[in-house]
């Protein structure tokens, strides 16, 4: 059991700490990256905001929707209105690059290394980036599949096609009602492939995906593993925080850092093995390019 008390007198100066951040990714045999929400609003994915209200101020000012999260919870009365919602903030958050080319950055610092990535986001940026999809594992779906809304099978459906039609032939707040998407196996209502309850399919990819993740913890049990988490917040912990603090704990040799503004810590038990930078995640992965890049240059003189 880890004690509460967060070790944050280990954050420190923000750009004191790049340096550190930078001498770990180098000694790291193997680099797990654990990406929560602040990582996609770092690269400009906000969900409120300016972004929020240019694409939906018809749903704003219609319904009194405050930011894209809530909105995916809102009880449309209609099909049509609830798909015309989510076909808009799939394509906006799905097949659009990021603003900021945040995850590129990262790939630039890791691109080298032998990388997996654990993510909760559902954006699929990484892949858009460049990671290697055979590195990655989305355990919470992904805004580019459908499944049954009571599901039938353990089958999920690519959407970029329908969203695309349903984002541009709405009208009024409302998709065609021939374009509501429907299992093709039982005809029930598709949904998002997202974890919200216990409906959600995990289907074949998401196993191997997870055996991937599961294999790679295993050949680089021991070794010198760098836990890089990335604004990773309060709402699922137990899907990356804990754990990568347990893995740490477990393996005198890992490195856990975290980067997140306002929610860097970590615990007591990992002091002297934990790196906490507070800081917007964005700038301190260019500082680390940045960092590295003079050090180079100092070492070529």
């Amino acid at each position: 059991m880890f004690s509460r008390i967060s070790t944050r007198h280990t954050t420190g100066s923000c750009w004191a700490r790049i340096p550190l951040l930078n001498q770990a990714l180098d000694q790291a045999d193997a680099v797990v990256i654990g990406a929560g929400a602040g990582l996609s609003a770092a690269a400009g994915l906000t969900y409120d905001g300016p972004r929020f209200q240019q694409h939906f101020g018809d749903f704003i000012r219609a319904y009194g929707i405050r930011d894209m999260y809530s909105g995916g919870f809102y009880p449309f009365e209609t099909l049509e209105e609830s798909w015309a919602w989510w076909s808009r903030q799939v394509l906006l958050n799905r097949y659009e690059k990021a603003p900021k080319p945040v995850y590129q950055w990262l790939l630039a610092l890791i691109r080298d290394k032998d990388y997996f990535v654990l993510t909760t986001n559902v954006d699929h940026q990484f892949q858009m980036a460049g990671f290697d999809k055979k590195r990655l594992f989305y355990t919470q779906g992904d805004y580019g599949l459908f499944q049954c809304a009571q599901p039938c099978q353990q089958e999920t459906y690519d959407n970029e096609e329908i969203i695309r039609r349903m984002a541009r032939e709405q009208r009024d707040r409302k998709i065609p009602t021939e374009l509501i998407p429907r299992c093709p196996r039982c005809g029930r209502p598709m949904t998002m492939n997202l974890r919200c309850d216990g409906t959600f399919v995990q289907n074949a990819g998401w196993y191997a995906a997870a055996r991937r993740y599961a294999d790679f913890l295993r050949r680089h049990q021991g070794q010198r593993v760098l836990f890089l988490e990335l604004g990773v917040g309060e709402n699922t912990p137990a899907i990356i925080k804990y754990p990568f603090w347990r893995m740490t704990a477990q393996n005198p040799r890992a490195v856990y850092a975290c980067v997140n503004q306002g929610q860097a810590y970590a615990p007591e038990e990992l002091a002297g093995r934990a790196l906490c930078i507070d800081g917007e995640i964005g700038q301190v992965l260019q500082d680390c390019i940045d960092s590295a890049y003079a050090a180079c240059m100092q070492q070529s003189e």
